[in-house]
């Protein structure tokens, strides 16, 4: 074990499993302890279990049954994006991001805000005061990422796409919350018994205490340069209606 003891909040608890250093939510520990059993890490252990399922981003992650469990989750590895990727990769000053992102995702899902509930992240000394990080997040009902759902799909499907990002920034930005990297990855949909619902990825970005309108504002700003990134760069279809569409969604009455 490396760097410094990182406190589990309430309902999770703290596993040492070979050289990995783990927090785990407590109805999970027997499963991503047998997870352990022949394996170093917990993403190796997601990648070579028959019938694990790809998702991919910026690197592969894979979707499983915990052993001796009926939880799903989805286990990634974490590494880097921008301009020093290629130099840091997936190596993290020690204990990176995956607490905060597990704080984050319990304040979000406090504040009825959908997104991934984590199940455990675990951290594996590199040296030097860096780690490396899987973290697994329970499986959320099948759907799509935002640009995934759009390509294709119908003008009465698009039209309750925006509806449901909409109301995704309206919940975070009542909440005070201004999601940094709000891009059209990190907005996932999928059907839900309320119908399409979003979720927001990748909370790790997540920044608390704004005042809602000025949390609305950058929250908006970032999902409108989204926009225009995916239609310039990957000729999502975008326009500028559905800019103002989502724009009037979010500012607009509540619906």
């Amino acid at each position: 074990m490396s760097g410094a003891v990182v406190a589990a909040p309430p309902g999770y608890s703290r596993l040492a499993l070979g050289e990995a250093s783990i927090t785990v939510r407590e109805d999970a520990a027997v499963g991503i302890a047998a997870a352990f059993a022949h394996v170093r890490t917990l993403h190796c252990w997601a990648a070579t279990i028959p019938g694990a399922r790809s998702y991919q981003g910026r690197a592969t992650a894979w979707s499983a049954v915990l052993p001796g469990t009926a939880l799903a989750v989805v286990v990634r590895h974490a590494t880097h994006g921008g301009a020093l990727a290629r130099l840091t990769r997936d190596l993290f000053v020690w204990p990176g991001r995956a607490p905060y992102e597990l704080e984050a995702s319990l304040r979000l899902r406090d504040a009825g805000i959908p997104t991934p509930a984590v199940v455990a992240y675990a951290l594996y000394p590199a040296g030097l005061g860096l780690c490396r990080i899987d973290v697994a997040t329970e499986l959320l009902p099948e759907g799509a990422d935002l640009p995934a759902f759009w390509r294709g799909a119908s003008p009465e499907a698009r039209t309750d796409a925006i509806a449901a990002t909409a109301a995704l920034v309206r919940r975070l930005s009542a909440a005070g919350v201004h999601h940094e990297d709000l891009n059209l990855k990190n907005v996932y949909l999928a059907q839900t018994g309320g119908g399409l619902t979003a979720y927001a990825l990748d909370v790790d970005r997540v920044v608390f205490g704004l005042a809602p309108a000025a949390a609305r504002t950058k929250n908006l700003a970032r999902l409108t340069r989204s926009l225009e990134k995916w239609r310039a760069r990957w000729g999502l279809e975008v326009d500028e209606s559905t800019r103002a569409a989502i724009a009037q969604a979010v500012t607009g009455p509540n619906p």
